[in-house]
């Protein structure tokens, strides 16, 4: 930034004293301080030419490099002082605009959290966050960014997720719901049992996806540079023309001069930039210009079935029994038997009965069949918890099928024995995300008409979900190279947008033309491999990133057009000699602020 201010002050100073030195009467002098403030500017400009050349990148950079050389060697100093006005101008005004749009992205790394109020006894002390551990609790206070993520021990907690997600409505969390941390207390202060270190939080994830996206060195897409070598061809040979038709050099310099977009050049990366924080703004985080691109032109999306569409985590909706036994304490001696797995139902169960205010107790002589089912003493009683097969093998009574409690399609049982008997079938459920059907719904009003459900979970289940949404594709019990495969394979007939949270996600989140990661809680892995990450646990952000991301690109195109289409009327009149140098170096800075603040827009 300083070194952009220098070359702007070295360009309009010499220009300034130049006028000055006329005005007092010696115009001999005033081309030479034209010519020293034109110098640096050409100097830095050829410096960054020669650096894209050896990345074989050739951009509309050598037009205003032409120009200003060729304005210096046919004597026309005061236009090669435009000319590098223009440019350092251009580049001032990039700065200001990336600025600008980088506000939002900025405000989140601003509200990083440094310290807490740790509850000592009776006392609270303030700690610094990396001090927090699991368990400790934390005196939230009115006004205070959650620091981790915890559960609220005694609420409400009103919070404000304006700068995560874009809602200008607080919500209210009520006693043992977990908060996200992140968000902004704007109700009185409450008690948080920190859930996770300030390292494993949802926002330290999101600072760091921020930060990954701040300084990434992808390349950000520069639609005037695709059309680059054609327009330089362009301008060279009308140049050329002009000065063969007319003899006259000062034509092809007034056609060098006007073909100089040099902020126009800056246009689309300011509109992507743009773009890019106004997303940001709606909880969705696109980690470079060439990923906005892309998000606006995909045309079928993959989607995930656990933790994307659903809310990825299983709870308890009914439990079936048999005579004589009590569901609580079916349910009661299952959770303390499965607090020694690891699983999901698992621990499905475990905060099923603990929410119930179920009192645990120890398993003893744990056997456990991985994804199967598992056995155990539980204060003295044989217990076994698993599928239906398993227990069934295990156990005597009536088949568990007979006594479940529900046959609604996409809930999965797990049998419970008791002391050799089948005891009864606790029924959980995965539930569909309420925005889910609307948000899939957005999508395809977007223009995205293809929506493919892709699972590893059951067939079965995942066509409930998949009928839910409207998908045009259910696969089921997909491995990690099946979902990769597929993804190959739609990808042959358009871009595809692939949307996932897992581990066994992350190789179809690279592999696709856009990936997204479902939140800064998603596995470190997906996060990794998508080029978009959902800041929220939620799917409707999404919607609204794409509709950002068309929009950005209509403008970007738009700025292009223009500047170009503009640029080549005006070459078109210094051709036929009715503009001058310094008239075309007039008339091309009109457009390329017109064309500027046209990207601009994108912003808004």
């Amino acid at each position: 930034m300083g070194r952009t201010y220098v070359l702007i002050a070295i360009a309009l100073g010499g220009m300034i004293l130049g006028f000055i030195l006329w005005a007092l009467g010696q115009p001999e002098l005033a081309p030479f301080a034209w010519t020293l403030a034109t110098i640096p500017v050409l100097a830095g400009l050829l410096l960054q030419i020669i650096s894209s050349l050896r990345r074989g990148d050739v951009g509309l950079d050598v037009l205003a490099a032409l120009s200003m050389t060729a304005a210096l060697l046919f004597g026309e100093q005061l236009a090669a002082n435009v000319v590098a006005v223009m440019y350092a101008g251009g580049q001032w005004l990039e700065s200001y605009a990336q600025r600008r749009a980088g506000r939002d992205m900025k405000a989140l790394l601003d509200r990083v959290p440094r310290f807490a109020m740790k509850y000592h006894g009776q006392e609270v002390r303030q700690i610094p966050i990396e001090d927090i551990v699991p368990g400790d609790h934390l005196l939230i206070r009115q006004g205070d960014v959650i620091p981790v993520d915890g559960q609220v021990v005694d609420g409400p907690a009103t919070l404000d997720l304006s700068v995560l997600t874009g809602e200008s409505l607080p919500v209210t969390a009520a006693a043992g719901m977990e908060v996200l941390s992140g968000a902004t207390l704007a109700g009185p202060s409450f008690r948080l049992e920190a859930l996770r270190s300030a390292a494993g939080s949802t926002y330290a994830g999101i600072i760091k996806l921020v930060e990954a996206a701040q300084n990434s060195r992808a390349p950000m897409t520069r639609l005037a540079d695709r059309y680059a070598v054609g327009f330089l061809i362009i301008a060279v040979l009308a140049a050329l023309v002009a000065y063969l038709i007319s003899g006259e050099p000062v034509r092809a310099l007034a056609v060098l001069v006007v073909a100089t977009p040099c902020p126009l050049i800056l246009a689309v990366p300011i509109a992507v930039v743009s773009g890019m924080s106004k997303a940001a703004r709606h909880g969705v985080l696109i980690k470079n210009g060439g990923t906005l691109e892309g998000l606006a032109a995909v045309h079928t999306a993959i989607i995930d079935k656990t933790g994307t569409l659903t809310q990825g985590r299983a709870e308890v909706v009914a439990i079936g029994v048999t005579p004589g036994q009590d569901p609580s304490e079916v349910l009661r001696l299952a959770a303390s038997l499965d607090q020694a797995s690891g699983h999901v139902v698992a621990e499905a169960l475990v905060a099923a009965a603990r929410h119930r205010g179920l009192s645990l107790s120890a398993p003893l002589g744990v056997e456990e069949v991985p994804g199967t089912g598992i056995s155990g003493t539980v204060e003295g009683r044989a217990v076994i918890v698993g599928g239906a097969g398993f227990v069934r093998s295990r156990a005597a009574g009536v088949e568990p099928r007979e006594i479940v409690a529900s046959h609604e399609p996409g809930l999965l049982s797990v049998a419970v024995a008791i002391e050799g008997r089948i005891a009864g079938v606790i029924q959980l459920q995965d539930r569909l995300r309420p925005d889910a059907p609307e948000a899939v719904s957005g999508l395809r009003a977007l223009g995205i008409g293809r929506i493919v459900l892709a699972s590893g979970d059951r067939t079965d289940i995942a066509e409930h979900i998949g009928a839910a949404i409207g998908a045009d594709l259910v696969l089921g019990e997909l491995l990690p190279d099946q979902k990769l495969a597929l993804v190959r394979r739609e990808q042959r007939d358009a871009p595809v947008l692939v949307i996932g949270d897992g581990v066994n996600d992350a190789p179809a989140l690279a592999e696709a033309s856009i990936g997204v990661a479902m939140g800064a809680r998603g596995t470190a892995a997906s996060s990794e491999a998508a080029g978009v990450v959902l800041l929220v646990d939620r799917l409707a952000p999404l919607v609204e990133g794409i509709r950002v991301a068309q929009a950005t690109r209509r403008i970007a195109v738009q700025s292009v057009i223009i500047g170009m289409g503009l640029s080549m009327l005006g070459m078109g009149a210094a051709a036929l000699g009715y503009i001058t140098p310094i008239q075309g170096a007039l008339l091309q800075e009109g457009i390329d602020v017109a064309v500027i603040l046209n990207a601009l827009r994108a912003l808004r």
